[in-house]
């Protein structure tokens, strides 16, 4: 026997296919592969924006701790009236009790330590002169991986101009940075 007209799913004169149950819902995969290129090349550009941006803050970030040491030393000589700390850790807030010339709580417990936002900074007082008091410092801020954390490296001392090189650490010979 002859079927009268096409039954329910499948499709009339000229027929294409006949639905086997198959839901016609969701993605192709040639679609989906289209929208993961598309990703892949947002990706692509984005990235290495990403971590240009993460240096240029690293950078920014050495520059204000190194700011914040250099004010620290000035108030720190100031407050204690021993010339200028002979550690970082001196800067740093007491582990308990009231501030001291051995723990000032002028800069922050991160930065007293050394490392901060992908900088490791090294805190060398000057000799000190006849009466004990330090006279004088330099402070090196350089990244913890060069070319990842940062590609600068700074310098400061007594005179607390901040200089920089982009090619190995910075001295007293570099230019000073923009400030």
């Amino acid at each position: 026997m002859r079927s009268a007209g096409p039954k329910q799913g499948e499709t009339g004169i000229g027929g294409d296919e006949l639905d086997m149950g198959r839901d016609s819902k969701g993605f192709s995969l040639i679609e989906l592969l289209i929208v993961v290129a598309i990703i892949l090349i947002i990706a692509a550009i984005a990235i290495p924006n990403l971590l240009r941006s993460r240096i240029a803050a690293n950078q920014a970030s050495a520059i204000g701790s190194i700011r914040v040491i250099n004010t620290a030393e000035v108030t720190y000589s100031s407050s204690f009236g021993t010339g200028f700390s002979s550690t970082l850790l001196q800067l740093g807030p007491p582990a308990s009790g009231p501030v001291s010339a051995s723990a000032a709580g002028l800069i922050d417990s991160v930065l007293a330590s050394g490392t901060k936002s992908g900088y490791t900074f090294v805190y060398a007082p000057a000799l000190p002169d006849t009466s004990g008091r330090y006279n004088g410092y330099t402070l090196t801020g350089s990244p913890v991986t060069p070319g990842q954390t940062g590609t600068a490296y700074y310098f400061t001392d007594q005179t607390h101009v901040i200089r920089g090189n982009v090619t190995g650490t910075a001295s007293a010979a570099d230019s000073p940075v923009a400030q």
